[in-house]
């Protein structure tokens, strides 16, 4: 079971940002590496902090992660720092600790240096979905254009930085030698350059290729969500570089009938006077095909029914939001005589005079029974 990400940063949920990036700082350098060697639970708690962060440290993310929980970033959905190697993380924070924290482990001096891993761009697309395809969750094949490294290719080690991704400085201040580390200027970080660069390569010896990418979208995601493809992204240049990550927007497409708010679906259904007068079975539409329901004999207008469950599935797996069906009972604009004649006719019937009861409810009571 995943821990708050608050809790292992050790933080309220009104943190500012500032505290956010206080606290991951504190965590980090108390379980860094260098710091633990051969610590395997400071490791752990080391990548627990760097993936908090990741999520807290960004509004968008955090604010997902605050309404939906870790839920929010499953199946491709965000950051999963426990697959990630410490590489991995520093190149994705060390911006936190400045230049020396990062592509290393000697933040804390006399730490062995590493080449760093250079990770490629991410691409971003948007993906439309139904109100169908989002209650049930489905499978989508898109093809995306990106770059890859052409076949063929070699690289060797960057003359600049031998490798390391990283250029050292050692400066003289009043507080005594201080030592730098700076991405290579010549290699981008990573540690390599081309060597033998294949007919239609660019200078990084990447081409574009189309590729069918599988995107796996949970039931129950809301317009906007943005959901993560790790690794299919645009490749970076050198043996031991990563590929960025296919970021997919999710936009909903309007349904034609169906309102969604939240987890729940709200339907608007018209029934005549007699219909209302008489009762009725209408058959009407949901997101999973059609169902029939009971209109009693003396239905009001503006009565809700509710069908527990029938709305959107919630993103973190705990159950279905409702649908809400609205009654609206529809007037004649236009009358024949007869029908004038029997409405004139009812004028004076005590039957026809409204008498609302506790049991038909006010406005208010049907606005509380739609969020009840």
């Amino acid at each position: 079971m995943k821990v708050d990400y608050y809790e292992i940063l050790e933080i309220t949920k009104s943190a500012s940002q500032a505290d956010i990036k206080k606290a991951y700082r504190k965590k980090a350098i108390q379980h860094h590496p260098d710091k633990n060697p051969g610590d395997k639970k400071a490791e752990e708690k080391f990548k627990q902090a760097a993936e908090a962060y990741e999520v807290l440290g960004d509004p968008d993310k955090r604010a997902r992660y605050d309404q939906y929980g870790h839920a929010a970033f499953e199946n491709g959905g965000g950051f999963n720092g426990g697959h990630m190697n410490m590489d991995d993380i520093f190149s994705h924070f060390g911006d936190i600790f400045g230049g020396h924290f990062g592509g290393s482990f000697s933040g804390f001096g006399g730490g062995r240096q590493r080449q760093a891993r250079v990770k490629g761009s991410n691409l971003r697309i948007r993906l439309k979905l139904t109100l169908k395809e989002i209650a049930e969750g489905v499978t989508k094949k898109v093809k995306v254009r990106r770059k890859v490294q052409a076949p063929g290719v070699t690289y060797k080690t960057c003359a600049t930085c031998n490798g390391t991704g990283q250029v050292v400085q050692i400066k003289n201040t009043i507080l005594g030698r201080m030592q730098t580390a700076s991405t290579c200027p010549s290699c981008g970080g990573a540690g390599q350059s081309i060597d033998k660069r294949p007919q239609g390569a660019d200078s990084q010896g990447l081409k574009v290729e189309e590729e069918m990418v599988d995107i796996v979208i949970p039931a129950g995601v809301v317009d906007g969500v943005q959901l993560k493809v790790s690794g299919k992204g645009n490749d970076a240049p050198g043996i031991n570089s990563v590929a960025g990550d296919l970021l997919v927007v999710i936009q909903e497409i309007e349904h034609d009938t169906l309102k969604r708010e939240g987890n729940n679906i709200h339907y608007q259904l018209f029934i005549s006077f007699p219909e209302a007068a008489l009762g009725t079975d209408k058959e009407i539409e949901t997101v999973n095909g059609k169902v029939k329901i009971k209109i009693d004999s003396g239905t009001q207008s503006g009565k809700i029914f509710r069908l527990r469950g029938k709305g959107i599935p919630s993103l973190d797996g705990y159950g279905s939001g409702d649908m809400l069906i609205h009654i609206n009972v529809w007037t004649p604009k236009h009358l024949s005589k007869e029908q004038r004649k029997f409405f004139e006719n009812t004028l004076e019937d005590d039957n026809f005079v409204p008498n609302p009861t506790s049991k038909d409810g006010s406005f208010f009571d049907r606005i509380r029974e739609m969020f009840s």
